[in-house]
């Protein structure tokens, strides 16, 4: 991994390019990160940083977290990442990321929580079909059917039914990187990206680009 830095996702626009098409992209608040821990190969067995994304009140952390950050002498943050970079060797505690570090024209993989749509059926998380909405078929219209077979009597795996929907960590990879504004910490990538405006998500180098 070559560049790596935590960000906020801050909703969905549009941009027009020099040929006159229009792109639809993501707007992320990228950083800046404050290395709060550098790892070794000497003293952990591998090259890493740990970087520090969001202003906080001592209030809300924990006396643990309070002590982390002034064993480091950093400033405290309300989300912590590591990322295994190529130079984290390079680098030390109270350097700072930026939006920066990536380039217009890259292509990028972010990580992130997606929207929680709590306990659903299977029509919504599934999308199965629903049955007939004509007479005779009875208040069962958004019902999955059948669980299984006679022999073997019991339900196979991997049976899709009810249950939690969303809220779950997934990566999307290969998303170009459309426009960096540096002063204002913003990256705006293409396409969508996972979980609701104000989420946090992570963003690395593509590793298949």
């Amino acid at each position: 991994m070559k560049k790596g830095i935590i960000g906020k996702k801050l909703g969905m626009t549009q941009i027009f390019l020099e040929d006159g098409s229009v792109v639809p992209v993501t707007v992320i608040e990228a950083g800046p990160c404050t290395v709060a821990q550098k790892k070794t190969v000497e003293t952990d067995g591998y090259d890493a940083v740990q970087l520090a994304f969001g202003d906080v009140k001592e209030k809300h952390m924990t006396k643990a977290e309070i002590g982390h950050f002034k064993k480091a002498g950093v400033d405290a943050k309300k989300h912590l990442k590591e990322f295994r970079l190529d130079n984290a060797a390079e680098m030390n505690v109270g350097d700072v990321v930026s939006a920066d570090t990536f380039a217009a024209g890259e292509k990028v993989d972010i990580t992130g929580i997606t929207k929680g749509h709590g306990y659903t059926g299977t029509v919504k998380r599934w999308g199965n079909h629903i049955l007939r909405m004509t007479h005779g078929t009875g208040p069962i219209h958004r019902q999955p059917g059948s669980m299984g077979v006679i022999d073997p009597a019991r339900i196979f795996k991997n049976k899709k039914m009810a249950g939690q929907y969303g809220n779950e960590q997934v990566t999307v990879l290969n998303l170009a990187v459309v426009k960096i504004d540096a002063e204002k910490n913003i990256i705006a990538v293409k396409g969508a990206v996972p979980g609701a405006k104000g989420g946090i998500v992570f963003i690395r180098d593509s590793v298949k680009a």
